[in-house]
């Protein structure tokens, strides 16, 4: 299946990329448009997904804007790359069990190239890296499916700030750290984008 396959350079506004997505998922289950992977960086934001809850948000002024995406609070940032997709499971597998489980592999293999050993939690949802007793979220995974058409996507953190994260508890999850790639010491993550998209287009080809 063809893939249209985009990256922004600019930053993209969170709300505005919500439309095009919604768009492209109309398009899609339409059968006028491609499906989409888009790789993009957002402007500073925090987002709540469906199953947000407001005990979650430590710092109250901050503003919050709700999604329909799957999870709850998360900060999305310059230095973080975001990983969109419209994909059409009607002419696909109808798993999303295996969705999630190929996205989860497709970060894991990406984070490899770095020579960084990653691995998914059955109790958290995202891609961690040290050990279990200590673990950090790197990558965090949101979705929806709408009439069988799987949208929204994952976040992978490069060198964004992890300050941000202070002001809320990210994704629900207490007694866990959020890292990144510099954070880890990696540096050469220039090709990122190039890596994302050849690890994606092999398990969602």
């Amino acid at each position: 299946m063809n893939i249209e396959v985009i990256n922004s350079i600019k930053l993209i506004d969170y709300e505005e990329s919500m439309k095009i997505l919604e768009k492209r998922v109309l398009d899609v289950s339409l059968g006028i448009k491609n499906e989409l992977l888009w790789i993009l960086e957002h402007n500073s934001v925090y987002t709540a997904g469906t199953s947000s809850k407001n005990i979650d948000l430590l710092d109250k002024k901050i503003k919050v804007i709700k999604t329909n995406r799957g999870g709850k609070h998360t900060y999305h940032g310059p230095g973080q790359k975001i990983v969109y997709f419209v994909l059409n499971l009607n002419k696909r597998k109808r798993d999303i069990r295996q969705l999630v489980n190929n996205l989860e592999r497709c970060i894991i293999e990406t984070l490899k190239e770095y020579s960084i050993a990653s691995y998914r939690d059955n109790k958290n949802i995202g891609i961690w890296v040290g050990d279990k007793k200590n673990s950090k979220k790197i990558a965090a995974i949101g979705i929806r499916v709408k009439k069988w058409i799987a949208y929204h996507g994952f976040s992978l953190n490069i060198n964004n700030d992890l300050t941000k994260y202070n002001s809320i508890i990210p994704c629900g999850i207490e007694d866990k750290g959020v890292t990144s790639l510099e954070q880890m010491g990696i540096t050469n993550y220039q090709n990122i984008n190039k890596i994302i998209t050849k690890k994606f287009l092999s398990f969602f080809p």
